[in-house]
């Protein structure tokens, strides 16, 4: 009897370890990154690590962050919340009047260490990799005083589990990735000019990717070093979209539209939903991940969050519409808020009355297309879909059919048939509702002089100063 107790007592408590057994989840967060990866049919880039993540575990197509700019974007998915709602939607505002969180949201560092998960931001790597973690969190908020536990890479192995974001810059301008993309090959979208100066800056757009997926790699060999794989659930993401004109900082396609890879572990239960070596075109956006993340690690959804569950036994139904907004960025203010369903994109622009290429500091020094389509409008020498860029002003209202025009050249706004102005009136209708029910915060404007200093309630941002050290405003 004694010995029967004994042995029932051993398989309960194996049998509640097993239960209780939760996968370490590690983000990996690339910023200014469109989907040009190989497995997304992008030519001229090498990125055979994220390929292979692909062909093994999912691949989503229609994953939006809810900003086209990192600080309102990265503020909205480290939360779970819409950066509108939560007061962060400006780049890189209340960096010095002490703004912190409304009450009940935090940061999903903070939730996950509540359910005992160990945190980590990584900058400190391993000398084989090679490299650092960027370390990236710009929130446009005050943080906690520690977000997370750690930035060093060795303590995810004798801490588990564990919740960890490892951050690349490699495609964040300046490029400075090793040549491989041929400029001659590159297929260049028909917005732009198809010029050697648009070839060249894509290429070393690529370049960078190729050696994104570099890194990856090393990541990924730590990983089988520390014997973490077969327990730890690796996301691939962007921060926000690709770093060109019209991408990043715009509510075009380019601008939201992020990769998205997800690799469960072999060692722990395949929740419903995934399907590995599988690709998905359901409609995600970046607070979802937040969610979703909270949820494998076994974690309720918090009251109020606006990320969706998107897999497991507490997911939930897909989305109809993803939404995005922009407003200020740095000293160039514009207000644009869009949303999407399966078929078209419906934008509108609270600011029609500013150029699409208004003065931004940053954009004139980083992004020399930006420069180029200036010069070759003030020639005459851009097709009309091109010229849309370099136009005194910017329409109110914009409708694109995704299927018919993935590139988005053709606005539909004003068209008469009778589809696109079912389409018009619906979206519009929905981006109204999700505006007032999410309490965009947007509709109040940042006081001019907090919006003339970058977001400073002190006056303007200070330069550095020394030999070639620049303010980065991006």
């Amino acid at each position: 009897m004694i010995r029967f107790v004994a042995f029932f007592s051993l398989v309960l408590s194996v049998t509640i370890q097993a239960q209780e057994k939760r996968p370490n989840i590690l983000w990996l967060i690339a910023e200014d990154f469109g989907p040009h990866l190989g497995c997304y049919g992008t030519k001229e880039v090498n990125t055979p690590v994220l390929d292979g993540l692909a062909a093994k575990g999912m691949r989503f197509t229609r994953y939006y962050t809810t900003a086209p700019v990192c600080s309102a974007s990265r503020s909205a998915f480290n939360t779970g919340m819409y950066q509108t709602t939560i007061g962060a939607h400006h780049h890189r505002s209340h960096r010095d009047d002490g703004y912190t969180l409304p009450a009940g949201v935090k940061l999903i560092s903070e939730r996950m260490r509540e359910a005992r998960y160990f945190t980590a931001n990584v900058k400190e790597l391993p000398a084989e990799a090679g490299f650092k973690g960027s370390g990236k969190t710009d929130w446009n908020f005050a943080p906690p005083m520690k977000p997370f536990d750690s930035a060093n890479w060795d303590d995810l192995k004798t801490h588990q589990p564990f919740y960890a974001q490892v951050n690349f810059q490699e495609t964040h301008r300046t490029f400075h990735a090793p040549v491989h993309a041929d400029p001659a090959k590159v297929e260049i979208p028909p917005y732009y000019p198809d010029h050697e100066v648009t070839r060249k800056d894509w290429a070393q757009y690529l370049d960078a990717a190729t050696e994104l997926d570099r890194k990856i790699g090393k990541i990924m060999e730590l990983m089988k070093r520390d014997g973490l794989l077969e327990n730890t659930v690796i996301c691939f993401v962007g921060d926000n979209g690709q770093a060109h004109v019209r991408g990043k900082q715009f509510c075009y396609e380019e601008g939201l539209n992020v990769p998205f890879l997800l690799s469960w572990p072999s060692g722990l239960p395949t929740p419903a939903g995934y399907e590995g070596g599988k690709t998905s075109d359901r409609l995600l956006m970046s607070i979802d991940l937040t969610a979703t993340s909270l949820a494998w690690a076994g974690i309720a959804k918090p009251k109020g969050m606006q990320g969706q569950v998107f897999m497991g036994a507490k997911a939930e139904p897909a989305r109809e519409y993803v939404f995005g907004a922009r407003d200020r960025c740095d000293m160039t203010v514009f207000r644009l808020r869009t949303v999407r369903d399966a078929r078209y994109r419906y934008i509108r622009n609270f600011t029609p009355d500013r150029p699409f290429l208004q003065f931004n500091r940053y954009k004139e020094a980083q992004y020399p297309v930006w420069n180029l389509i200036k010069e070759l409008a003030a020639q005459d020498k851009l097709t009309p879909g091109q010229a849309v860029l370099a136009a005194p002003t910017m329409p109110e209202e914009e409708l694109y059919d995704m299927q018919a025009d993935p590139h988005q050249i053709q606005n539909l706004a004003k068209s008469n048939q009778p589809e696109h102005r079912a389409a018009l009136e619906r979206l519009s209708g929905v981006l109204t509702t999700w505006i007032e029910q999410t309490k965009d915060q947007g509709r109040i404007p940042e006081p001019e002089e907090v919006a003339k200093n970058e977001g400073s309630t002190k006056g303007p941002p200070q330069e550095k100063k020394g030999k070639g050290k620049k303010k980065k405003e991006e």
